[in-house]
């Protein structure tokens, strides 16, 4: 399983452990990777994703999944953060059109 959030790009870091001593060992420092389910208002339905935790609270923020996503260039997205947003598109423009 990728720990890269697909809507913030957020991923693995590397450092040092430093000792008292200022002995250095490498380290990973991993981001806060979460399953939850965001309610997309145009879809109608419960999207299940893997989130950082700061894409959660930016989600939030910003009014909800279909806000943020509509809001954000693709180029800043990952694969599955454009799918559904292609989705809401979709969604959005059958609702306009109906």
């Amino acid at each position: 399983m990728a720990r890269r959030c697909d809507f913030t790009g957020k991923g693995v870091q590397t450092g040092n452990n430093v000792s008292h001593a200022n002995n250095r060992t490498r380290r990973r420092f991993l981001p806060n990777m979460q399953d939850c389910s965001l309610l997309s208002e145009s879809l109608e339905e419960m999207v299940p994703l893997r989130l950082s935790t700061s894409a959660i609270r930016t989600i939030e923020k910003r009014g909800g999944l279909d806000a943020f996503l509509l809001s954000t260039p693709d180029a800043h997205l990952g694969k599955k953060a454009r799918d559904v947003k292609r989705r809401v598109k979709r969604a959005k423009a059958k609702r306009t059109a109906a």
